[in-house]
């Protein structure tokens, strides 16, 4: 018993040891309580509720002046009532109003968000990691709203949108009901804490990362999705990999089991420089798993993005001397794999 107990405490020290030296390179967390920044999500759900109660000119004239392009854009887009230039819409209003759907709904929400204070704090924190990195960028009004479950976030002039019906717990009594628009590998995910997670990666691909339409190929978009995973790092030290992929435990521990399997199969099927994008896709997006890898269906989706991330990873890993920025505003995804040296065993 004294023996295991000192092997115990051996292993500790050496895995305090090794998160020291860790802490000493690249992924040391930085401080950036000296950036003056505060975030608060602006309930526009809350705002636009007070519609059922006042005067529909009068509170549509402070959403407009409040929320700016993000009005529009819900009431012709989302709701698709028509165009707030003619009041028409407000019909539309009062229908959806009046329905038990918009009202169970918004209990709903209010229940699991009777406040934001958590996603004010982790944004805040997230948007002070931006701003160290990249100074001059002017970051986005972040506003909450019922998306009708239509979409996690969406982006337009000056916001980020936050659909919080489709941030409401695995278990929530709605999501059953759409799972032809959104699976159970999918809603899954749909928790209050991805909210953050998906802000940052929304804001890096849609506003400061687009990425290329020129690349076609499966290793640019290896890189390019790696590149943003990286960012993530970055800017969100403290968030599991897992939630930042969108994985379950078990399918981030297969990558990393089969990681040497799966860069082979990339390689073996001569897939890196396949432009085909109907060939490619599975590997790039979202499912309950990739076809043609594992067995019994237990792989894992999206396993360019995963194989793009470690070889970004390696590649930083590999280059001390290059920045976050430099590496962002790299385009040859060929150099970066060349340089990486990327041979998982």
């Amino acid at each position: 018993m004294t023996t295991t107990r000192y092997k115990t405490k051996q292993i500790y020290l050496i895995f305090s040891i090794a998160l020291m030296f860790t802490a000493c390179g690249r992924n040391k967390k930085i401080d950036v309580s000296n950036i003056d920044l505060e975030v608060k999500i602006e309930r526009f759900d809350h705002d636009f509720d007070a519609m059922r109660t006042k005067p529909m000119n009068t509170q549509a004239a402070y959403l407009q002046n409040t929320y700016g392009a993000f009005y529009p854009d819900f009431i012709e887009r989302v709701l698709q009532a028509g165009s707030t230039r003619d009041t028409a819409y407000f019909k539309t209003l009062r229908q959806v109003f009046s329905g038990t759907a918009y009202t169970d709904l918004k209990h709903d929400v209010d229940v699991v968000y009777p406040n934001m204070d958590k996603q004010n704090e982790e944004l805040t924190e997230a948007f002070k990691y931006i701003k160290h990195y990249y100074p001059q960028k002017r970051l986005p009004k972040v506003y909450a709203y019922l998306s009708g479950f239509q979409a996690q976030t969406s982006i337009g002039d000056g916001y980020f949108a936050v659909g919080l019906d489709l941030f409401l717990g695995a278990n929530s009594r709605f999501y059953p009901s759409i799972t032809n628009a959104f699976p159970h590998y999918m809603s899954r995910h749909f928790t209050p804490e991805n909210i953050t997670p998906r802000v940052i990666e929304g804001i890096a691909r849609e506003d400061m990362f687009q990425e290329d339409d020129n690349d076609k190929s499966l290793l640019a978009k290896m890189v390019y999705n790696g590149k943003i995973m990286y960012f993530m790092d970055s800017i969100l030290p403290d968030v599991g990999d897992t939630t930042k992929i969108s994985y379950t435990t078990e399918q981030l521990k297969w990558c990393k089991d089969f990681e040497s399997k799966i860069w082979g199969y990339f390689l073996d099927e001569n897939l890196l420089y396949e432009t085909d994008y109907p060939k490619i896709q599975k590997y790039l997006s979202e499912a309950p798993f990739t076809p043609g890898l594992g067995e019994k269906n237990e792989s894992a989706p999206k396993l360019a993005v995963w194989t793009g991330w470690q070889i970004v990873r390696a590649y930083m890993e590999k280059h001390p001397e290059v920045t976050l920025q430099q590496l962002m505003a790299e385009k040859d995804a060929q150099k970066i794999l060349n340089l990486s040296k990327y041979r998982p065993k």
